[in-house]
């Protein structure tokens, strides 16, 4: 993962080859979605309100909307609600999500080739299995149960 200061840079080269400007606003939605690790626009908002002006929540998702274009951040549902915003990265993962605390727990997607395989063997249908979301309760929470 780069550095902030490495992210910064190829933010800014990746706007310029696009013929748009490096503005506070871009630069700290990239950094709060990565201090947040997994966040809505929502959470994204509140982390950076107050820290420059003209930051409201349509500049958020406006700005990740751009961020999600130029291939820097990309969204998955891990609920009913608003998307979860996380840093683009080579290595896709699945979100195991727990119905009861809320946890979100990053895993390799190899962890589904075999449910992959079953389900192309049996539909015909292949599963891009790279940003899936699978919901369950965490052992934690079961732990607690016991």
């Amino acid at each position: 993962m780069p550095t902030e200061a490495e992210a910064e840079t190829e933010l800014a080269a990746v706007l310029r080859a696009k013929g748009l400007r490096m503005t506070a606003q871009r630069q700290l939605v990239l950094e709060a979605v990565r201090a947040l690790g997994h966040a809505t626009p929502e959470q994204i908002h509140e982390r950076i309100r107050g820290q420059v002006e003209g930051v409201n929540i349509t500049t958020v998702y406006r700005t990740l909307d751009l961020l999600e274009e130029l291939q820097l951040v990309s969204h998955t549902h891990l609920s009913h609600g608003a998307p979860t915003y996380h840093l683009s990265g080579d290595r896709g993962h699945a979100h195991l999500v727990c119905h009861r605390c809320g946890r979100i727990t990053e895993v390799d997607p190899a962890l589904f080739a075999n449910a992959r395989e079953e389900v192309a063997d049996a539909s015909g249908f292949v599963m891009d299995i790279g940003h899936v979301a699978v919901f369950g309760t965490c052992a934690e929470c079961l732990e607690k149960e016991r």
